[in-house]
């Protein structure tokens, strides 16, 4: 499967995008490992239309004119179980925050509240798939792969406030 990357300016620094042909695949903060890819070879295609698509949909989310993102995506690489609780998360409506055993409820799995925070703290495509919505049962913020602050500032844009 050939993968193409495009690199993108946010508010939280520079993203890698990167998709095949068909659909996005991944959202990476400047910091990530991306082992999934490890030994995969990008191209860059700065007008690749799913990049294109996905970097226009996402500067539209940060200048809070997008609350949906329905860009093509692919899970590649994740578990059947990863994929449920990727899945599950964009169930989460906008602005709205769920707890991890939220998450669990809704895949009806109350037993698995551990396997899915690690899984969610996988997720390859952040702010596509919402993960930052999901917060400690307490109503504090969790661990996010892309830092607290981060997380912090995409809930901001959906005017939900929590301290760090």
């Amino acid at each position: 499967m050939d993968l193409f990357e495009i690199g993108m300016d946010s508010p939280l620094g520079k993203l890698r995008l990167i998709a095949h042909d068909q659909a996005l695949v991944a959202v990476c903060w400047p910091d990530d490992n991306i082992s999934m890819f490890a030994k995969q070879l990008f191209t860059v295609q700065e007008d690749h239309p799913i990049l294109s698509l996905a970097r226009h949909q996402l500067n539209e989310y940060f200048h809070k004119k997008r609350q949906y993102f329905d860009i093509p995506i692919d899970f590649v690489g994740g578990t059947p179980f990863q994929q449920a609780v990727w899945r599950a998360l964009m169930h989460i409506p906008f602005a709205t925050t769920w707890s991890y055993s939220d998450v669990a409820s809704y895949l009806n799995n109350p037993l698995a509240i551990r396997a899915i925070g690690g899984t969610i703290g996988k997720n390859p495509l952040s702010i596509v798939i919402p993960c930052h919505r999901v917060i400690g049962k307490n109503g504090k913020l969790t661990g996010f792969a892309g830092g607290l602050n981060r997380k912090k500032y995409l809930l901001e844009i959906e005017n939900i406030r929590i301290d760090v």
